[in-house]
């Protein structure tokens, strides 16, 4: 019995996580958002994509300051992280966005060396950009993306 009841435990968890990765027949055409709840290290992210005839047809993936400022335009942000990390933010946003692009939401997204935080980050907001954009709903996603 307590077999049983943990095969169905996880067949229950395991299925939210699957329906993420489903068919883009199920994406609603619109744009759709999901965005980081708080700021971390002093930006916080989103994910916009466009959906058209049931295909995802645009993905921009950004983050921004309290003042709006988008991170891929700061040049000294951009210079201090490529000479630390190796990579940049208007690198590997286009990257991360690119994968979710040609994969229509379906697939993993390779992480690039140097972005892994912003890459845990882009799993989870992507994950909440897919299911808005299955059920049809333009509201902005609010998500939690600590880790």
């Amino acid at each position: 019995m307590k077999r049983i009841a943990a095969i169905l435990l996880s067949l229950l968890l395991t299925a939210p996580l699957l329906a993420g990765c489903g068919s883009q027949a199920g994406l609603q055409d619109g744009y759709y958002t999901a965005q980081a709840a708080e700021f971390s290290h002093g930006w916080k992210e989103f994910i916009t994509i466009l959906v058209k005839d049931g295909s995802i047809v645009s993905v921009e993936y950004n983050a921004e300051n309290a003042s709006g400022f988008i991170k891929s335009w700061d040049n000294a942000y951009m210079q201090t992280m490529l000479h630390s990390n190796g990579t940049y933010p208007n690198e590997y946003t286009r990257n991360y966005a690119n994968q979710l692009l040609e994969g229509q939401g379906q697939g993993s997204i390779d992480a690039i060396t140097g972005a892994t935080s912003s890459h845990s980050s882009f799993q989870i907001l992507a994950q909440a950009v897919l299911e808005q954009a299955q059920k049809g709903d333009s509201s902005i996603a609010v998500v939690d993306t600590a880790h």
